[in-house]
């Protein structure tokens, strides 16, 4: 291998001279360089950027992937230049076994029938999170990953190259500085009465090394100087740049917002379309669960989800004879046919829209106040809602029941 033996050296000699700057100067044995006020304010933003851009890009990617595992293949692929393969969310997960445990108990019993539903929309919310991911990865993640990879690296290493010029020029302020001291006292008035010729020879032409030595140090110095306006001068443009990369990020904050507000109003969405699913079928599945149990009996404690209303006189049931029709029982469970008690009332609140599954329910209006009264041996999850003429079943759950 070809060597340049010169440049080594001369290299060497260069790095030597900085470390002896650098060395002296946190000694306190040697001046240095200020910047001014506003170059020391830019290097102090370019910074706290930095470092505040690798702490949000650090929790943002715990946001949208908790697992560090999952994080530190991520890295690795990415570092390989490889392709990541695709990852199944934890709610595509959630509702594959959801789906498969629906088939295994039964897809027509009631509780297969609700394992199917919850399924598909964990298997809704787990595509909504990819889309999210993957959007705010593109939106989000890689501007910042671009600036700390690309722009401050820039920065970083132009302000090492402006640190070296530093060094290099404080090196030729001090050897300038000690070339015109040597140069000062050579220069001294030599004595004409010296007895040997010799000394005042000598002195003469240390004179004129020193003076020598004094002009290149003057070169040197004008010549790190220009190289150090120069550098400085390019730093500081940089560093101005830090202003375009806030209004850059600012952009991509708005872009992740809006994609997080997406993605939870779909989430929101979707779990209100199956808690209305839930809502509209509950009775069917508990009139199901409890087919083959004897029903309670008459004097039995109310429920617990009829326990905010007070209580209704208890209907006296009529042994059901067969070929005629038991008409009380009828009337109680037809809400339509049915009249409030005489107590027992109160007002509501609801809570969500409501649509009416058949002529049996009332369609609810979100905000809107409603009577809502209990009739005996109807479903706890269940009242009576009356709004003008209108009357019909509706559920708890979309309701705020007010004293």
């Amino acid at each position: 291998m070809d060597f340049n033996v010169k440049k080594l050296a001369s290299d060497a000699g260069v790095f030597f001279s900085r470390a002896m700057q650098f060395t002296e100067e946190k000694l306190g044995q040697a001046e240095k360089t200020e910047l001014d006020a506003h170059f020391e304010n830019l290097l102090a933003r370019a910074d706290s950027t930095k470092n505040w851009t690798e702490k949000i890009l650090r929790q943002t990617e715990v946001l949208l992937q908790p697992n560090p595992s999952a994080r530190v293949e991520e890295f690795l692929y990415e570092k390989l230049d490889r392709k990541v393969p695709s990852r199944v969310t934890n709610g595509e997960l959630l509702a594959q076994y959801m789906t498969e445990a629906a088939n295994d108990f039964g897809p027509g019993t009631p509780y297969g029938k609700t394992l199917i539903k919850v399924g598909e929309t964990q298997r809704r919310l787990g595509a909504a999170e990819r889309d999210f991911i993957h959007s705010a990865s593109i939106n989000f993640l890689t501007p910042l990953r671009n600036f700390l990879e690309g722009d401050w690296r820039t920065i970083s290493k132009e302000r090492r190259i402006l640190q070296n010029c530093r060094l290099d020029l404080d090196a030729c302020k001090a050897r300038l500085k000690k070339a015109k001291a040597a140069e000062a006292k050579a220069a001294a008035v030599p004595d004409f009465q010296e007895t040997r010729p010799r000394n005042y020879i000598l002195s003469a032409s240390a004179s004129a090394l020193w003076s020598d030595e004094v002009e290149k140090a003057e070169h040197e110095l004008r010549l790190t100087q220009t190289e150090f306006d120069r550098q400085a001068e390019v730093t500081r443009l940089l560093l101005e740049g830090i202003s375009s990369t806030h209004v850059n990020h600012l952009r991509c904050l708005h872009e992740f917002v809006e994609s997080q507000t997406n993605y939870y109003a779909q989430c929101y969405q979707y779990m209100l379309d199956l808690q209305k699913q839930l809502g509209r079928f509950s009775g069917t599945f508990v009139g199901n669960a409890e087919s083959s149990s004897p029903p309670p009996a008459a004097t039995s404690p109310p429920a617990v989800g009829a326990a905010t209303l007070p209580a209704v006189p208890t209907i006296p049931v009529v042994p059901t004879i067969v070929g005629v029709p038991n008409t009380v029982a009828e009337s109680v469970l037809n809400p339509n046919e049915v009249k409030p008690p005489a107590s027992g009332t109160r007002k509501a609140r609801v809570l969500y829209d409501y649509e009416a599954a058949d002529s049996s329910e009332l369609a609810l209006l979100a905000d809107e106040m409603i009577t809502v009264y209990s009739l005996p041996g109807m479903d706890p999850d269940w009242l009576i809602g009356e709004r003008g003429n209108q009357k019909g079943k509706v559920p708890v759950t979309y309701l705020e029941l007010l004293s």
